[in-house]
């Protein structure tokens, strides 16, 4: 008998001490929500004073250990983050927080085409358009063929030209073409120009493209497509790749590209 009112005494200090001890911590709760006054779940508390965390459970709830200038974090993905310095006067109180949804920006994407359900015509729109279809054809075509047409004359043409400070100089050009003949018989024959192969015309074009300056042509409406498919026409006509590939000059090649262009923008119908 006075062991079983011993125990009871035990067990009534156990749950007294107990209340002492969870009454002595401070602590906050309430309750989170969104805008339309509806509960947050899964928010997270972060007393980053004191490094505690915890959640808000599925009504929105949430208590945390909290002292005085301990600052709380309420952090959910979607939402603005909350941050709250914890005032003598909050403790051991309700404090309702309101998270404000983060807006999302989506970018405007404009349809023209509406599909037919019609897998096989719908995937035709993949496709390359029929002026683009014939002009990379076409290309693949000259590059792996022998010109077969007659070369325009190669000059400047005169919308090209600047003031001519030789006109009526005669001697000048004869001394220039003597000048000349002197020099290659000091050097010796004349290089004969081979004909390139596939491989070495598209790294000669490619290389016209990095280091000709072809801005100009851009003034005609001319895109990289476009000007591809000019480079590929002047390839043709004029050679470029037999007679530079080897002796590389921007200026020259630039003279001859303008030339070819008079009568590229004729057939192709482009003005500036």
């Amino acid at each position: 008998m006075k062991m079983n009112i011993a125990f009871h005494k035990l067990v009534t200090v156990v749950a007294l001490f107990t209340m002492i001890f969870t009454f002595s911590q401070q602590h906050i709760s309430g309750k989170i929500i969104d805008e339309d006054k509806n509960a947050l779940s899964n928010v997270l508390i972060f007393n980053t004073t004191q490094n505690i965390k915890t959640y808000s459970n599925t009504s929105g709830e949430y208590a945390i250990e909290a002292e005085e200038n301990n600052e709380i974090r309420f952090i959910k993905e979607g939402f603005y983050r909350i941050d709250k310095i914890i005032k003598k006067e909050t403790l051991q109180s309700s404090i309702e927080i309101q998270l404000v949804r983060a807006e999302t920006l989506i970018q405007e994407v404009k349809i023209d085409y509406k599909p037919s359900e019609n897998l096989a015509k719908d995937s035709k729109r993949l496709d390359d358009s029929p002026k683009v279809a014939s002009l990379k054809s076409s290309i693949n075509e000259y590059m792996k063929s022998e010109l077969n047409e007659p070369l325009p004359k190669n000059e400047i043409p005169k919308s090209f030209q600047g003031h001519d400070f030789k006109a009526g100089h005669v001697s000048l050009d004869i001394f220039e073409t003597i000048a000349t003949i002197v020099f290659l018989t000091k050097k010796g024959s004349i290089t004969k120009n081979t004909t390139p192969n596939y491989v070495e015309t598209q790294n000669f074009l490619a290389k016209v493209k990095a280091e000709v300056n072809l801005t100009m042509f851009k003034k005609y409406g001319m895109d990289e497509e476009k000007i591809d498919h000019f480079l590929a026409y002047a390839e043709q006509v004029n050679h470029l790749s037999k007679k530079y590939r080897k002796d590389f000059n921007s200026a020259t090649i630039l003279s001859e590209l303008q030339t070819a262009f008079v009568e590229y923008s004729k057939v192709n119908k482009l003005s500036d």
